[in-house]
């Protein structure tokens, strides 16, 4: 492999604000830690996670270089990287962790997977944290069952397709929503069985779960929306059920009186993927699991579209 260079180029912050705050830039190539492992970047994920912190909806200490997931080969080693990981220069690996946006990027190595034989560095980024986020929903958030009736909003977004598949395969009934008459179709060859537009005056997302659901309600929802669709997810769950609230789409839920719930001891959860995979043998546990249902299952992989980095404001507009 080639030497590591001095510099790099990379998309950085300095203040919050809209895309014209991302800063393409010269920067040193970091040099990683005991612990960490130096990636030289083929592929990285844009996720709506990187427009909550160029935002400033999550608070972050500025500079910061955002991303949060990537793929390609390893530069080079931290002194302290167990042997047991078995990573070598040369590796081809995915990783979760932070400044992704970079020609390199260093993770620390209980984030970083090699890549099985089978799927490509492309399609390894693009399922990563889409697909462990969707995986662990449907595991952690709510442990779906076949048969079980679940309302995916936004079902062909990133982890909203994900979700489709997913569920679709553990034998679950799932209604979709959607934007637009272009996105019906897609959704439903994700695996929505039902599929509303959710517009007004082209779609009733609560009479459509009434009608397929005996008005009993869904077991679960998966909001990714947030602020917008918060109180009508409460409406379309069923007595004992779960909202899964885990994006700001919309904006953040506000605060609501806990006793709410209490009309159908429903259940509420703001989940983040992070602390489902918080040990290494969790992250090991749900990734093997992820692969074996994109190679067996032959999932989709969606990749919507690839820029050159330098191009990262036209793929945040």
């Amino acid at each position: 492999m080639a030497p590591v260079p001095k510099s790099m180029k990379a998309v950085e912050i300095d203040q919050t604000g809209g895309v014209e705050v991302l800063q393409y830039k010269n920067v040193p190539v970091p040099a990683p830690k005991g612990n960490e492992v130096l990636i030289k970047n083929e592929f990285i994920g844009v996720n709506y996670i990187d427009t909550y912190f160029r935002t400033g909806l999550y608070p972050n200490p500025k500079p910061m270089i955002l991303g949060r997931e990537g793929s390609g080969s390893v530069a080079s080693l931290g002194s302290d990287v167990p042997s047991s990981l078995g990573f070598s220069v040369g590796d081809k690996v995915v990783y979760m962790g932070t400044s992704a946006y970079a020609d390199f990027t260093a993770c620390p190595a209980d984030k970083v997977l090699k890549i099985p034989t089978g799927i490509s560095t492309e399609n390894a980024c693009a399922s990563i944290l889409q697909g462990l986020t969707a995986l662990t929903l449907v595991e952690e958030a709510y442990k779906v069952q076949s048969g079980d009736w679940v309302l995916v909003l936004a079902a062909t977004g990133g982890v909203g397709g994900w979700l489709c598949q997913i569920l679709r395969a553990k034998g679950a009934k799932t209604i979709g929503t959607v934007g637009s008459e272009e996105k019906v179709q897609i959704a439903k060859d994700q695996g929505a069985d039902v599929v509303v537009i959710d517009r007004p005056g082209q779609g009733d997302v609560l009479k459509t779960v009434k009608e397929h659901t005996n008005d009993g309600g869904v077991a679960a929802v998966f909001d990714g929306v947030g602020k917008d669709t918060f109180e009508r997810s409460l409406e379309c769950v069923a007595r004992k059920g779960t909202v899964a609230s885990f994006g700001n789409a919309s904006g953040a839920v506000p605060p609501f009186l806990i006793s709410k719930l209490s009309a159908k001891n429903s259940k509420v959860l703001r989940p983040t993927l992070f602390n489902y995979i918080y040990t290494r043998e969790e992250f090991e546990h749900y990734s093997n699991r992820l692969w074996e249902m994109m190679t067996e299952k032959k999932f989709n992989v969606r990749i919507h579209k690839t820029y050159e980095l330098k191009d990262i404001a036209t793929a945040h507009t």
